[in-house]
């Protein structure tokens, strides 16, 4: 298995002070965390994966969740410590943290910033009050704006997220709040349309028709080709479908992800791939926190860990690459005509570009993405 596309960390902290109706991730809001607790079952985990993957380059740290934000910052620098001690630091190593704009986070920046955080991720999701509170954000539109403006004299790196084609959300009002948020951005933002995902308030409202005001197809196209021509002036273009950056501002970490390298995944529900004896090998943690804690450091063991076939690891390269502007390697497709005939087809259509070497999503093809993909690996 090819270990030279980076190697990362992810560190997974799965506590919130509530719930985003649109969130789907494993996060629980708890009413006390012993934070020691947490920090030296984390550092255990990291010493238990240093010994499976042997001496690595560690490229990058990444602390999402829920809120990592309201980690201690002195579990912070364990945990970092911790990893500098299990693999080597590379010279130019990327640690970010995912943080909520609430005023008693941003005033725990600095505290981070000694722990060994370079590079913050800050979660405004929109900028403005009546939607952040349709969105179950607990800070307000002028929070978000104080908390990245101290990330940004904090850090050395700083991005934020954006959510669009929100309820009742025109093209004029998305253009008026991109123009804003390319002004107040730094070098890196991130802009996600909506999603209505099963297992959410907001999916549980959809199915009872109670979501309204949600953008048909035509309008959420619209706004996501409105999206690349105002990051793309503002020379922040996508190199991921959702992500966009100036040059060499990319996410080290989720480029990781994309591009089919092998990270550490610890804390409850963390996923981690590696390749270990020329193999390539899925983990996955535990869901729950209560039974995360109590399974590290058991005979059971936190995770699973079972070995990806070459068809399955082609699989995912294949559904993670097509997500980046530079594309995969055409060998993942190769030998299968079916295929073949379908890529020229996407390519005389321009929605896909084909070369002897790669194949990638051109602009038109990447808002079809997932009809693409579905064809590539029936």
């Amino acid at each position: 298995m090819n270990t030279d596309r980076g190697f990362g960390l992810y560190v997974h902290w799965p506590f919130c002070q509530a719930k985003c109706p649109y969130c789907d991730f494993n996060s629980h809001v708890a009413a006390s965390v012993d934070h020691d607790v947490w920090a030296n079952a984390l550092v255990s985990e990291i010493e238990r994966y240093a010994q499976v993957t042997g001496p690595r380059q560690l490229d990058s740290i990444f602390f999402g969740g829920g809120t990592p934000s309201l980690m201690a910052p002195k579990s912070v620098a364990r945990v970092i410590d911790a990893a500098q001690t299990a693999w080597t630091f590379s010279n130019d190593i990327e640690i970010t943290l995912e943080a909520n704009p609430t005023s008693v986070e941003a005033a725990r920046f600095h505290g981070f910033r000694s722990a060994g955080i370079n590079r913050v991720s800050v979660g405004l999701q929109a900028l403005n009050d009546p939607d952040l509170k349709a969105l179950g954000r607990l800070h307000s539109a002028e929070e978000g704006r104080r908390a990245f403006e101290l990330a940004r004299e904090t850090f050395g790196r700083v991005s934020f997220d954006l959510i669009y084609a929100r309820q009742n959300q025109s093209l004029a009002d998305w253009e008026s709040e991109l123009n804003a948020a390319l002004a107040l951005a730094a070098d890196h933002i991130s802009l996600y349309q909506l999603t209505i995902e099963g297992g959410t308030a907001f999916g549980d409202r959809f199915e009872r028709g109670l979501l309204r005001g949600l953008p048909d197809d035509d309008l959420g196209a619209d706004m996501f080709h409105l999206t690349q021509d105002m990051t793309e002036a503002a020379s922040m273009p996508a190199y991921e479908i959702s992500n966009h950056a100036k040059p060499e501002a990319e996410s080290r970490h989720n480029m990781i992800y994309w591009s089919g390298g092998d990270w550490v995944g610890v804390g409850p529900g963390a996923h981690g791939r590696l390749s270990i004896d020329g193999h390539r090998h899925a983990t996955k943690a535990v869901d729950a926190p209560s039974e995360w804690l109590s399974a590290v450091g058991t005979k059971a063991g936190s995770d699973t860990r079972e070995m990806i076939s070459l068809s399955d690891h082609k699989t995912e390269r294949l559904l993670m690459g097509l997500r980046l502007r530079e594309g995969v390697e055409r060998d993942l497709v190769k030998n299968c005509d079916d295929k073949v005939i379908y890529i020229n087809s996407l390519a005389e259509n321009d929605l896909l570009e084909a070369d002897d070497k790669y194949i990638r999503t051109t602009r038109a093809g990447r808002p079809l993405l997932n009809t693409i993909l579905k064809e590539l690996l029936t």
